[in-house]
């Protein structure tokens, strides 16, 4: 699953590209568990005023204070339980245990009702108050259709459309009916309503399924999302498609596609098959891995393909020498 980073991302003059601090590295840099990033404005202000000499070296702008990135939110406005460990990623408990239970699944009369939703705007009130900057997001918008079922119901979900395929489109059709709901309920309370704009959409999962069963499964479901978020511009994030998905992105018009950390898709395949624009990034553990000067031409590497954006995130601060030798070649690539 992706995790909302709040990249800052330079305009594109040659190659560009996309940086940005990692909730992990906030928490390192603030002395704070990852867990307080989700619940804690104290905590999250002391977080973002210790990245600022980090950013500062890097001459990049320091990111602007938020709720740790939280991919659950349209899962928890409809009850799930989310399980918060101190210092990792929130994991979601299933909805429902088995498929008859799809039969029974109703909205929430207040989609915003839910505890942990409450809870989370409580916070997000109260840091804007601390840092008027900051955003009053408290998490994604939507998941993709696929990855909300399986959310739902959980590992089951995979076989369901073999299964019983008029359960598998009663849970689809469930799936983007709450999310945009959702989606609806939040942004009018925040001040925001959903107007035509470029819309993104995150279905990791989606590409679980093969071309045949992909076309009735996901893409009118990921229609059905796209117009409801009344996208004028369609990007996706999806990790598991392959080079046989690829020419529905063409058909869903979809414009740019971030494959992310998807391993069966190469570079090369992308730029010889991918009928949208691309996004490619360097992941945790590449810098984890490899050497400043690896990375470096593991960047040079990944620019040859001419993907739309290059992306790349500091997740922890020991990581400054080699962020800063990417900035150096990222930053030289775009040509300024």
């Amino acid at each position: 699953m992706r995790s909302d980073m709040s990249p800052l991302t330079d305009q594109p003059k040659g190659q560009a590209f996309s940086f940005g601090f990692a909730d992990t590295a906030l928490a390192e840099a603030g002395c704070v568990p990852l867990k307080a990033l989700h619940f804690d404005a104290e905590a999250i202000c002391q977080a973002y005023e210790s990245i600022k000499p980090v950013a500062k070296r890097l001459g990049v702008d320091p990111p602007r204070p938020r709720l740790a990135g939280f991919t659950y939110a349209p899962l928890a406005a409809l009850g799930a339980r989310i399980v918060f460990p101190e210092d990792s990623e929130p994991k979601p408990m299933s909805l429902i245990n088995s498929p008859a239970e799809i039969d029974h699944l109703r909205e929430p009369e207040d989609y915003l009702a839910a505890d942990l939703i409450q809870k989370r705007l409580a916070v997000a009130r109260e840091l804007k108050k601390r840092c008027p900057e900051a955003s009053m997001s408290i998490g994604h918008l939507v998941e993709g259709p696929v990855t909300t079922a399986v959310l739902i119901l959980g590992p089951d979900f995979f076989t369901l459309p073999y299964d019983d395929p008029e359960r598998a489109h009663r849970l689809l059709g469930f799936s983007v009916r709450s999310a945009l709901n959702y989606a609806r309920a939040i942004s009018e309370h925040l001040g925001t309503p959903l107007r035509p704009a470029p819309r993104g959409l995150p279905d990791d999962f989606a590409g679980i399924f093969p071309p045949s069963l992909f076309e009735e499964f996901v893409v009118p479901y990921w229609e059905r999302m796209y117009q409801g978020l009344r996208a004028t511009e369609r990007h996706l994030h999806s990790e598991l498609l392959r080079v046989e998905h690829l020419p529905f992105l063409k058909r869903l018009s979809i414009a740019v596609f971030d494959p992310s950390a998807d391993q069966y898709l190469t570079p090369a395949q992308l730029r010889a098959s991918c009928p949208a624009r691309f996004c490619l990034r360097i992941q945790s553990w590449h810098l984890r891995d490899l050497s400043a000067a690896e990375l470096q031409d593991m960047y040079r590497y990944l620019a040859s393909y001419e993907p739309q954006v290059i992306a790349f995130y500091m997740h922890s601060l020991d990581e400054e020498p080699k962020i800063r030798g990417l900035l150096e070649v990222a930053r030289q690539m775009r040509g300024g």
